[in-house]
């Protein structure tokens, strides 16, 4: 019970009370004396019973503080975090849960006003997304052209169902054994598209892999975009998540083992997430480069390659304020993201190793 239903029943009491009679009458009563009445009596009763509750809740209310103070002293949330303390009596950064009621505004790096830095750090902490300060005050109106568009990208849905109709194609396919004409299995199936659609050096690259997939109509209508052209190139994008998700060697191409690898039924492929600064990002979280915009797909970033012209577009932290970025920057800015996220997939996998 915390302390305002206490203050609550305390009220409920002084009405309850309110209605005992204070004078009993009857003619075997004692004279009067200086004792309370009985019903005098009880109201005082409940009314300390109620104090001392109040009492023992303020004071567990006091030790809780203590506590947490003492278990979170040495211990540092990040902006839009704040320590609590587990069942266990154990420290843990969770999101804040309110921000004080100040007002300060901010424009975020995703063009959303804040009303001060705090909730904007909260709801990146919420979202999972990174946000950063663009600047003090209100987001001022960006042009159309000048707006971050997302990128197209292949999301690790977007390549496990294009997989998954690649198979339901092929297992149609499959010719059981009969009384006296051998069948042909699943790795039958695959080895005869192998062969038809390879140039001769025993593998597939993206290109004989598109040609592939691209006889069948129905595992290549990929419909997540609303024109065609970019339907087009998902479905090119997806051929390359598709390479990549068991390109053993990672020389972009798939032998024949690495093929069936990628297409057998029973493979089930593994969840990646993109790394930036410490912390890792599920598939589909977004952040913000000046005025582009770059997306986690299949466990690597993809960013949209705007001039950004806007002095007030939101900034990189590692970045100059206002400064513009040629193409060959971008690229090589793109490709620190992407080497990072390599070198933390290495590190896991030697922790794991060990």
């Amino acid at each position: 019970m915390n302390s305002s239903a206490l203050l609550k029943f305390l009220e409920i009491t002084d009405l309850l009370l309110a209605s005992v009679p204070t004078k009993i009458q009857t003619s075997s009563l004692p004279p009067p004396s200086t004792h309370p009445s009985p019903a005098a009596f009880t109201k005082m009763m409940l009314r300390s019973v109620a104090v001392l509750l109040l009492l023992a809740v303020a004071l567990s209310n006091a030790e809780e503080l203590q506590s947490k103070s003492k278990v979170c002293a040495n211990v540092f949330c990040g902006a839009g975090r704040e320590c609590a303390v587990t069942e266990k009596g154990e420290p843990s950064c969770l999101c804040i849960e309110s921000c004080k009621p100040h007002k300060r505004s901010v424009c975020g790096s995703n063009s959303k006003t804040y009303r001060n830095h705090c909730e904007l750090h909260r709801d990146a902490c919420l979202t999972g997304l990174k946000i950063q300060v663009a600047h003090d005050g209100h987001c001022h109106e960006k042009k159309a052209e000048q707006a971050a568009a997302s990128p197209v990208v292949c999301y690790a849905a977007d390549r496990n169902e294009l997989r998954s109709r690649v198979i339901q194609w092929l297992q149609t396919e499959v010719v059981p054994d009969g009384w006296f004409v051998k069948g042909s299995n699943f790795s039958d199936i695959l080895l005869k598209y192998f062969k038809s659609y390879d140039n001769g050096d025993s593998q597939l690259d993206s290109s004989e892999l598109l040609k592939f997939i691209g006889q069948n109509d129905s595992v290549v209508e990929l419909q997540s975009y609303t024109d065609q052209e970019s339907n087009k190139l998902l479905r090119s994008l997806c051929v390359d998540a598709l390479i990549e998700l068991s390109d053993e060697n990672a020389d972009w191409k798939l032998s024949f083992d690495e093929f069936l690898n990628c297409l057998k039924p029973g493979f089930n492929p593994p969840e990646k997430k993109c790394a930036l600064e410490d912390e890792t990002y599920e598939d589909g979280a977004e952040t913000q480069v000046e005025c582009n915009r770059c997306v986690c797909a299949c466990g690597n970033w993809v960013c949209t390659a705007m001039t950004c012209t806007d002095k007030t577009a939101a900034v990189d932290e590692s970045l100059d304020a206002g400064a513009e970025m040629t193409e060959e920057e971008w690229n090589l800015r793109v490709a620190e993201l992407n080497k990072h996220q390599e070198t933390v997939e290495k590190m896991k996998a030697n922790t794991k190793e060990a």
